[in-house]
């Protein structure tokens, strides 16, 4: 990671460049860890397109993927010259959902995203799953069946 030397007087100081905000390696950093020296970036804006079963609600269904669609989207995409691009877990989505501010070009704030993250019991209606995250001001969890339509925020690791 790119580091920035601040030299006051004889002595010298490194800081991390990299923060949550910055742009780089193909998107907007979301997450750095402890060490300053590994994290996740979320591509700027949602994937486009949409799952071909519902092509027919052109407009409504812009940037709509049931989850085999987004897992397959995020490994084709090429964003920012970068091929290494994943679906977000669990985890790693509510690290994006804290620093949506941040990260910007979500073009709903209370649309739901996928994860790759299984939900074995959906509880009740939905025996098994996949967590999503509403990305409203609540960010309330859910799972939803595969079959379901969602928004796709690509991310990748540096």
């Amino acid at each position: 990671m790119p580091l920035l030397n601040k030299v006051f007087g004889k002595k010298s100081s490194s800081e991390p460049l990299i923060k949550i905000g910055s742009q780089y390696g193909g998107g907007i950093v979301f997450y750095v860890d402890h060490t300053g020296q590994h994290g996740l970036i979320a591509a700027k804006s949602d994937m486009e397109g949409s799952s071909p079963g519902i092509a027919a609600m052109k407009g409504l269904s812009e940037g709509l993927f049931n989850w085999p669609d987004a897992i397959a989207a995020c490994r084709k995409s090429e964003t920012g010259g970068f091929r290494d691009w994943i679906l977000p877990d669990k985890e790693q989505l509510n690290h994006l959902f804290m620093h949506k501010r941040e990260v910007g070009g979500f073009v709903h704030d209370s649309a739901n995203y996928w994860s790759s993250s299984e939900c074995p019991d959906g509880g009740g209606w939905i025996k098994a799953g996949f967590w999503i995250k509403d990305f409203s001001s609540f960010g309330c969890q859910s799972a939803e069946p595969k079959d379901a339509y969602n928004r796709v925020r690509a991310i990748r690791a540096f």
